[in-house]
């Protein structure tokens, strides 16, 4: 009994530690580039900021419409996302970090954006 009451809360506690381990790794970052074509804080209780990038045009087929590849972000910091919305409708170019697991108060993504450029084409 006595083992049961210290071993318990140590695995409990070694179970959390693990799970946020995992939640901040990040797996891999870079960039991208495109056309930011919307950026919005949105959600219920916790409001996060989520954006898209056009990202451009692919067109499997000659003589087809070209379907937009369009890139779903989230951002944390308020100063990049005060940025970001005085940038929408520019080209940008965007440093994200993606994340194996991301915390509800994070992002809708596992994509979060860091810092933010603008560019001319």
């Amino acid at each position: 009994m006595k083992k049961a009451l210290i071993i318990t809360p140590i695995v409990l506690i070694f179970g959390i530690v693990i799970f946020f381990m995992v939640c901040n790794y990040t797996y891999s970052d870079g960039k991208r580039a495109g056309l930011l074509v919307k950026f919005s804080k949105k959600g219920f209780v916790l409001k996060t900021y989520e954006g898209d990038l056009n990202l451009g045009g692919v067109n499997p087929i000659p003589g087809n419409t070209i379907a937009n590849n369009v890139w779903h972000f989230s951002v944390n910091d308020e100063a990049v996302a005060q940025a970001l919305m005085n940038l929408e409708g520019k080209n940008v170019r965007l440093h994200y970090k993606e994340k194996l697991k991301v915390m509800p108060w994070q992002g809708e993504t596992p994509y979060l954006v860091d810092k933010v450029e603008m560019f001319d084409k």
